[in-house]
C-alpha cells in the first residue's frame, strides 16, 4: 500500500504535535551545532596546527554532507522520534537498534551538560556573586521547562537564538578579515605532520556535532518527506560556511597560537572568538563585550536544542520499552516528551558534577561517531532487505554516499580511540551495562 503523506491533520497515534516548517528545521539544525563554532574546535590546532586541522575539517565536512543527505533517506522513509534507533531496528533487529538507540542518546544527554558548564563559565564573568554550577543549573531548568510547554515554543526559541547566534558569527567574520594576513595561516600549519590530522579529527567533528538531531524531531514535522530534507539541507550548507569563515578570519588575524593560548605557557583556552577579536578591539571597548554578549547566544541555541533531541529519543526508548515506560509517555496538555526532558535534565546535572567537561565532550562523541556509522549501515541495509519501503527522497548517487560517510566514520572511532583509551572504555562499559540491561531485563519481558 503507498504510504501517504503525513500532514499537519495526520498526527502520529503517540499524540506528538506536526507543528514544525522547514524553516523551524533550519532553525533547529544550525542551533544543535552552532555552539562548536564558538569554542573547542581551537583545541585542534595545538594537534594539528592550522593545516592539520583544516584537512582533518575537509574530510569532516565530507562526512557530514554525504552522512546528511543518507540520513535524511531514514529520516523520511521512517519519520520517528526515534532517529538512529527506529532505523536501525527496521534494518537490523532490535538488538543493534538497542544498542544505536544508545549511542544516540549518549551524544545528545552528554553534550548539553559541558556547554551548560560553558554558559555557566560565561555568565560567571557577568555575575560573579552566582557560582557556576548555579548558573548552570538554572539554565537546566529553565530550558528544560521551555521545552516541556510545547515544541513550537521551543522551536520558536531556538529559531530566534539562532539567528541572533548566526548574525554575530557573520559579524564576527566582517569585524576580523580586514585584518587578515595569510601568513598567518601558514606560520607553523603543520608541526606534527600526518599525525597532527590523525589528532585532530575529534575537534573537527565537533564543528558539527549534533546536526543529525533534525531526524529525531520528524515525528513533529509538517509533511516530513518533503521539509525534513529542506531543513537538513539548508541547515548543512549555513553551517559550512560559517565553519569556513570562522576558521579563517580566527586563525588569520594573528595564527593559530593567538587563539589558543591566552598568555605564552597558558593552558589551551575555550574561547577562540573573543582572543581573536581582542587583537582588533582589545578587550575593554564597547564592540568586544556587545560581541560576546551576543556570541553568549550560540551556546544557549546548542544548549537548548541538544535538550529537545535528547528528550525525543529517551521518549522512544521509554515508548518501546527499553526504559521504564514512564519515560514514553506525553504530557497530555502540552503534548511534549515531559518526563523524559526530566530525567534527562537529572542526568546532565549529575554529569555536571563531575566538573569533567572536556571528558563529557568526548565521550558525547564517541556516541555521534558510533551512530554514523550504525546508520549508514542501516542505509545500505534497508535498499536490499526493504527495497519497497516508500523512499520519499532518495540519497544522490547510491551507494557512493553512505560508504564514503561509514569509511570516514570508522576512521574517525579508530582515532578517537587511540588518542582517548580511558574515555572509549568508559563509553563501551556503558553501552555494555545497558545492553546487560535490555538483553536480561527487557527482552526477558
Amino acid at each position: 500500500m503507498e504510504q501517504q503523506p503525513l500532514t499537519e491533520n495526520a498526527e502520529s497515534s503517540t499524540g506528538l504535535k506536526r507543528t514544525l516548517g522547514p524553516l523551524m528545521l533550519w532553525g533547529l539544525g544550525v542551533g544543535y551545532v552552532i555552539s562548536g563554532m564558538y569554542f573547542g574546535w581551537n583545541l585542534g590546532l595545538p594537534a594539528g596546527g592550522t593545516l592539520g586541522l583544516a584537512i582533518a575539517t575537509f574530510f569532516i565536512i565530507i562526512l557530514y554532507i554525504t552522512f546528511t543527505f543518507s540520513y535524511t533517506e531514514l529520516a523520511c522513509a521512517i519519520p520517528k522520534a526515534g532517529g538512529v534507533f527506529d532505523y536501525a531496528t527496521r534494518a537490523m533487529g532490535k538488538d543493534i537498534g538497542f544498542i544505536a538507540g544508545m549511542a544516540q542518546i549518549i551524544e545528545f544527554v552528554f553534550a548539553p551538560p559541558a556547554i551548560a558548564a560553558a554558559i555557566g563559565a560565561y555568565f560567571h564573568i557577568f555575575f560573579p556573586q552566582f557560582s557556576v554550577m548555579t548558573i548552570a543549573i538554572t539554565a537546566y531548568i529553565l530550558f528544560t521547562a521551555l521545552n516541556m510547554y510545547g515544541i513550537k515554543a521551543a522551536a520558536t526559541f531556538e529559531l530566534i537564538i539562532t539567528a541572533f547566534a548566526v548574525f554575530e558569527l557573520l559579524l564576527f567574520s566582517g569585524i576580523t578579515l580586514p585584518h587578515f594576513h595569510w601568513a598567518n595561516l601558514t606560520q607553523n600549519s603543520f608541526p606534527h605532520g600526518w599525525t597532527g590530522v590523525w589528532a585532530a579529527i575529534p575537534f573537527a567533528i565537533w564543528f558539527f556535532l549534533g546536526l543529525e538531531g533534525v531526524a529525531n524531531v520528524a515525528e513533529e514535522t509538517v509533511n516530513p518527506q518533503k521539509n525534513v530534507l529542506k531543513g537538513f539541507g539548508s541547515a548543512l550548507l549555513t553551517l559550512i560556511i560559517l565553519c569556513v569563515l570562522v576558521f579563517v578570519s580566527s586563525v588569520g588575524v594573528g595564527g593559530w597560537e593567538k587563539v589558543v593560548y591566552p598568555t605564552a605557557g597558558a593552558d589551551a583556552s575555550d574561547s577562540p572568538l573573543p582572543m581573536a577579536l581582542s587583537q582588533i578591539t582589545g578587550s575593554v571597548g564597547w564592540l568586544y563585550h556587545l560581541l560576546i554578549t551576543i556570541g553568549l547566544m550560540g551556546l544557549v541555541a546548542s544548549f537548548h536544542g541538544l535538550i529537545l533531541a535528547a528528550s525525543r529519543a529517551t521518549y522512544e526508548f521509554g515508548k518501546t520499552g527499553c526504559i521504564p515506560t514512564l519515560f514514553g509517555k506525553i504530557h497530555p496538555q502540552f503534548k511534549t516528551p515531559a518526563n523524559a526532558l526530566l530525567l534527562n535534565m537529572v542526568i546532565g546535572i549529575i554529569a555536571l558534577f563531575t566538573g569533567k567537561t572536556g571528558d563529557i565532550i568526548t565521550i558525547a562523541c564517541f556516541g555521534a561517531i558510533l551512530l554514523y556509522i550504525f546508520a549508514m549501515i542501516a542505509v545500505l541495509v534497508l535498499r536490499k532487505k526493504s527495497p519497497d519501503l516508500p523512499r520519499p527522497f532518495r540519497v544522490p548517487m547510491y551507494p557512493l554516499f553512505p560508504i564514503t560517510a561509514l569509511v570516514i566514520a570508522i576512521v574517525s572511532m579508530i582515532a578517537m580511540i587511540t588518542l582517548n583509551i580511558k574515555l572509549s572504555l568508559i563509553f563501551f562499559a556503558i553501552l555494555s551495562l545497558a545492553y546487560i540491561w535490555f538483553y536480561f531485563i527487557v527482552k526477558t519481558k
